[in-house]
């Protein structure tokens, strides 16, 4: 009974650590659009590490502060003079005229430890670059929005473009049954006698080229679920279900009340940062220009040393001479050949070079948003044509499949109606998606979405 118990402990424990050595199964994700964005928002590459970014600059800013506290170095010091120089007296001044120099030697080791403590004054170099810490910590706050802003709009292009590829598979499938079952009435219709071979070539090169065109889709169909996965930030190979539907989505983004509301430069991401930029050239001219500003620094100073000619540092009676400094240094630029005035114009040039570059920035961004808006209206205005389109080419080629089966019509102009019917379910395929992703770009400019920095 105890072996029997043994066994069955042993054989628990086994079960156990093989069933943890398992590597865990894939976790399935499923995501609505808005799900997706928030996910991305947190987990994305670019977004972990743009708030790295923000906390360098942090760093950073704190950096620059310190430099203007109080500062303290330590520093010990030991010296061992393996061949010491004499110092030579003359012979008179020792107290032994008959002798031309004496030679005097001090002891052949030291040891001594000191600490400073300078504090800068004035330094007005150190001022521009307190400014300059936070205009950085801006421009990388900005620049996380900016990653955030770019993230929310790579989810939906990439959601849209899963949705449309799998759409896309859905239609090749449905046509290809369609297509299969006129081949083989066709086919089977000339075995018999009643159809000429042309007939079956004209429907074949039709499915075959479906077929094709099938398997491309759904291969592009796990290539941008990959995409998709890459772009939210986990590994490509998982496991995701998308739940809002292509025709959901492109309903939902027809909305045209974005187009109504003010455009404000100011909130636009873009200015902001060519902003900041402009900031930057003016702080370094600042910068240049302070470099004529005399210098003021203080210190207080204390040591110890001891001297001997063996080491006896760390016995107690070994003397110690104390020693403490008080100092203020002035630092005046006086004369630099004219060097500190170059660089104080190379500045300046630079610093106008900036604000012209952000003139074009703002020009650049009022273009873009008026693009965005038609190219906006446009999708919306395609997609209503593509709809249409799409119901007139299945009207035409249902008219021509009862033609061709009551021996009215050519499989050659069949199959020009069904190509045209392919190429209009593609057309309103993409146009959804063109609304969906010129929406995202329109708020991307606008800066509307929120994005939880």
């Amino acid at each position: 009974m105890r072996n029997n118990l043994w066994l069955i402990c042993l054989g628990w424990l086994f079960t156990t650590t093989v069933s943890a050595q398992q590597p865990p199964t894939d976790s399935i994700y499923s995501f609505t659009l808005d799900e997706a964005i928030e996910f991305a928002l947190k987990n994305s590459y670019q977004s972990i590490n743009a708030r790295r970014e923000v906390a360098k600059a942090l760093k950073k800013k704190w950096e620059t502060t310190a430099d203007g506290l109080p500062q303290i170095d330590g520093v010990i010091d030991y010296q061992n003079q393996l061949k010491q120089q004499p110092l030579l007296l003359p012979g008179a001044a020792a107290g032994m005229p008959e002798v031309e120099f004496v030679e005097l030697f001090g002891p052949s080791q030291q040891f001594s430890a000191a600490a400073t403590l300078s504090q800068k004054i004035f330094d007005g170099s150190y001022l521009v670059g307190i400014e300059a810490a936070k205009s950085f910590l801006q421009y990388t706050d900005d620049v996380e929005e900016k990653t955030q802003l770019e993230v929310r709009k790579g989810v939906i292009n990439a959601y849209g473009s899963v949705l449309v590829a799998q759409e896309s598979v859905k239609i090749f499938r449905n046509n290809l049954i369609a297509l299969e079952k006129n081949y083989l009435e066709t086919k089977k219709i000339f075995e018999n006698g009643l159809a000429e071979e042309e007939d079956v070539e004209q429907l074949q090169i039709t499915f075959l080229q479906i077929t094709n065109q099938l398997s491309n889709a759904e291969r592009l169909e796990k290539i941008a679920l990959q995409m998709f996965n890459l772009t939210v930030g986990i590994t490509v190979n998982s496991n995701t279900v998308l739940s809002d539907t292509l025709e959901d989505l492109s309903m939902k983004n027809m909305d045209q009340s974005i187009i109504t509301k003010p455009f404000i430069m100011e909130n636009n991401i873009d200015y902001r940062l060519a902003y900041l930029l402009t900031e930057q050239t003016r702080l370094e001219l600042k910068l240049e220009k302070s470099r004529a500003l005399p210098k003021l620094t203080a210190f207080i100073n204390y040591g110890t040393a001891a001297f001997d000619n063996d080491f006896v540092f760390l016995d107690s009676e070994t003397p110690w001479f104390q020693s403490s400094i008080l100092g203020a240094s002035l630092n005046i630029p006086i004369f630099s050949s004219l060097r500190r005035s170059a660089k104080t114009q190379q500045a300046k040039i630079a610093d106008e070079q900036a604000k012209t570059d952000f003139l074009r920035t703002q020009q650049e961004i009022e273009l873009n948003y008026n693009t965005a808006i038609n190219d906006f209206k446009f999708s919306i205005e395609s997609y209503d044509i593509a709809k249409q389109n799409l119901a007139l080419a299945e009207r035409i080629e249902k008219k021509n499949q009862i033609k061709y089966s009551e021996g009215l019509a050519t499989s050659f102009e069949l199959r020009q109606a069904q190509l045209q019917l392919y190429s209009s379910q593609d057309e309103v395929l993409n146009a959804m998606l063109s609304i969906i992703n010129n929406k995202a770009e329109l708020e991307t400019i606008l800066n509307t979405p929120t994005t939880n920095k």
